[in-house]
């Protein structure tokens, strides 16, 4: 039985941190819950997209790991699905290696992706990775004593919601590493920030680098900004060194 928020004091043991596992393969969903445990994170599973969507109705977690190959619904579809209306992290996981298939995660807003098989260990490492970049993100407004609003060309950016409103109440939700991206531009203007430099700030050194993950994560948020990417006012492009964000266009 879960106790409710006014049975919690402060001398209460801290929540664990929950993790939703959506992989059919039962064994792999044991073991990981099993594995989790012995880090202080609490793992639940589900074999599908149904029953992910009825424990996120229930319940709150703080990190989603999501299988690629799942039946019905595939990983990818479920992925699109929830960027759609949530920000919580989703760390992909898939037998294939083809890079396509990374890809195409990365684009729908996977915030890290990991291959089949896998060391148990290497998993954690990488979901606390995320969550402390996630954390350190939603700090970093503060930090920077940032308005809740900031201007971004046409839009409104919400640094709390993290999403873009326009003046006609239209509503884009930002992915964590697309959120951080965008504050590393806003952070630096008119400034050439390296690729390595991106990376750093968007997803952190845990994720596998490869030649085009940057590249994609810039050409969603353009796209999100209405950025044109073939004549580019917000975000340029500086051939050989990185990407400029222009902050004479962004008032």
């Amino acid at each position: 039985m879960h106790s409710s928020p006014a049975e919690f004091t402060p001398e209460s043991p801290r929540p664990r941190t929950r993790v939703l596992i959506v992989d059919d393969d039962e064994p792999i969903r044991e073991l990981l819950c099993d594995y989790l445990a012995r880090f202080n994170l609490e793992g639940a599973g589900v074999s599908d997209g149904r029953a992910m969507r009825e424990r996120l109705a229930e319940e709150s977690f703080d990190l989603l790991v999501l299988d690629l190959m799942l039946p019905g619904e595939d990983g990818l579809s479920l992925c699109r699905e929830l960027r759609q209306t949530s920000r919580i992290p989703i760390l992909m996981l898939t037998a294939r290696c083809e890079p396509t298939d990374r890809i195409i995660g990365l684009e729908l807003g996977a915030d890290d992706y990991m291959a089949k098989p896998f060391e148990p260990r290497e998993l954690v490492a990488r979901i606390q990775s995320i969550l402390r970049r996630v954390n350190e993100g939603r700090e970093a407004p503060s930090r920077n004593e940032a308005a809740e609003r900031i201007g971004v060309a046409q839009w409104q950016l919400n640094t709390v919601l993290r999403q873009l409103e326009s003046v006609e109440g239209l509503v884009v939700p930002l992915s964590n590493a697309e959120f951080r991206l965008l504050w590393a531009f806003l952070e630096r203007p008119r400034r050439v920030l390296s690729r390595e430099q991106l990376l750093d700030a968007a997803r952190g050194r845990s994720i596998e680098a490869f030649d085009r993950s940057i590249d994609l994560l810039v050409s969603r948020l353009r796209q999100k900004l209405g950025d044109d990417p073939r004549a580019p006012r917000l975000i340029k492009t500086v051939r050989g060194e990185g990407y400029l964000f222009d902050s004479r266009e962004a008032g």
